[in-house]
């Protein structure tokens, strides 16, 4: 933790935050805190270091319980005191639970080893999180129920016992507080994880802060220069002496409603922030063409693009590329003069077109589409959201690939301004951002450079001229 910036208050409805003590500058590393509790998805065991939760090949399998996977040895043994105890259980079971169960037997052995105490560097007692059992609905509960039956049978007989009551709680407060871990490029969600410092901080729609993973270094030759897997909180602007700490929970591209709606499914309040009350931003998300069809046909497409999404999300699991492209495409020709740039269900569809297109190494098209999505996202997000920078470099680097060097250079940059904020320097993304940057602009260098010698060149006539040109860009 940051001592001197922020305090914990009672901050009313919400219960209780987290406020700035002092005024707090953009970027700002507000605090960092390493994971309480951690574990990849089975899904991606074999493809996630379960340490520093990269995503990579060739990793290294534990030779005791070939579930968990490592980078290298060095991974393996910064995460022996979490992996040993659920080694022996899944040894013991014969299988890996799944990934609740196994965070939770986690949470239990790491609470059963600090005596259920708060260390210095915490500010609230992971039994003091809040569960929200009470508000679960009926099928929930049945789940709930299953996974505590199922949690038994993996727990060590040579451990703590506790009743079924308490083990319902570690799942509750879980579902209620347990953060999505993405992978080293923030392209893949890679695993689930506990920080009870981040669950005091409340949600609001449009906040002052975000949350990124920072995935440690274990690259050190000296082991005392190594870093654990944490996450950082930022400010995304400058914040008052006094202001809430905020973060996002839901991703703001949605209408107001849909975002409460939500919210209240999986952390059971009402969001009242301005954004939601004040409805700011529904009319661009749900926005007509200008054109101004009747409400009949926009309504017509909005069912047409709802069912085409479902479809292309099948056919994108199923890696059938082709599919997703003639469904994307069909589906914004009868978006045309119909949706508005902005509209939700337009953007979707856009963000889905450049990665096929260049998955398929027809770059110029994917630039065309990504700018876009890029324009429209532009309209919508925060200025330094994350998302935005990511869309940004994504389409950047279609430009790039397509030969459009000053267009994908800028926005690079562009994206690089916002990384800078969001994760700071040392992230891997950004980092690859910087070299893009840095390539990006030695080309924009040479390409001007040529372009005027070649303008100096005597030409017989101006076709020929045109020609030589032509050609000299094909080659770059």
């Amino acid at each position: 933790m940051t001592a001197g910036i922020m305090e914990l208050f009672d901050a009313g409805k919400k219960g209780r935050g987290l406020r700035a003590k002092k005024e707090i500058n953009t970027g700002e590393v507000l605090f960092a805190e390493p994971s309480y509790a951690a574990v990849v998805f089975n899904s991606l065991a074999s493809q996630v270091c379960h340490s520093c939760f990269r995503r990579q090949a060739n990793l290294h399998q534990c030779a005791q319980c070939r579930f968990a996977h490592y980078c290298n040895r060095t991974c393996q043994m910064a995460c022996w005191e979490d992996h040993k105890q659920e080694c022996a259980a899944i040894r013991k079971l014969g299988t890996a639970p799944n990934e609740n169960i196994r965070l939770a037997a986690r949470l239990l052995w790491r609470r059963n080893k600090d005596q259920g105490l708060a260390s210095d560097s915490q500010l609230v007692v992971v039994d003091q999180l809040q569960d929200h059992i009470k508000d679960l609905p009926e099928d929930e509960l049945k789940k709930l129920a299953t996974d505590v039956k199922n949690f038994l049978r993996y727990w060590s007989c040579g451990t703590k016992q506790h009743p079924a009551e308490y083990i319902s709680h570690i799942f509750g407060l879980i579902k209620s507080n347990g953060l999505t871990l993405p992978d080293q490029r923030g392209l893949q969600s890679a695993g689930l994880g506990l920080f009870p410092n981040l669950s005091l901080i409340n949600h609001d729609c449009w906040p002052n802060c975000t949350v990124t993973l920072n995935h440690g270094n274990q690259s050190a030759v000296s082991s005392t220069l190594h870093s654990p897997l944490r996450i950082e909180l930022r400010a995304l602007g400058k914040i008052s002496e006094g202001e809430e700490l905020t973060v996002s929970y839901v991703d703001f591209l949605n209408v107001s409603a849909d975002r409460q709606k939500q919210l209240k499914e999986r952390f059971h309040f009402d969001c009242s922030c301005d954004h939601c009350s004040q409805h700011i931003s529904d009319d661009l998300m749900a926005a007509a063409a200008e054109g101004k069809p009747s409400a009949d046909v926009v309504k017509e497409v909005t069912a047409f693009s709802k069912e085409t999404l479902e479809k292309v999300e099948k056919a994108r699991k199923d890696g059938d590329h082709s599919q997703v492209l003639k469904l994307c495409q069909e589906c914004l020709e009868k978006q045309e003069h119909v949706l508005a740039d902005t509209h939700l269900y337009k953007l979707r569809v856009l963000s889905v077109v450049p990665e096929v297109l260049s998955y398929l190494r027809r770059f110029a098209e994917a630039a065309e589409y990504a700018g876009k999505m890029v324009e429209g996202y532009t309209k919508l997000y925060h200025p330094n959201n994350a998302q935005l920078g990511l869309a940004l470099m994504r389409a950047g680097v279609a430009h790039w690939h397509a030969g459009l060097v000053e267009v994908g250079h800028k926005m690079i940059c562009k994206a690089y301004r916002i990384m800078m904020v969001t994760h700071g320097p040392n992230h891997s993304i950004t980092k690859d951002l910087e070299s893009m940057r840095s390539q990006t602009e030695v080309e924009l260098k040479v390409l001007k450079e040529n372009v005027l010698d070649m303008k100096n060149l005597p030409m017989t006539s101006s076709s020929s001229a045109d020609e030589n040109m032509k050609d000299f860009l094909r080659k770059q």
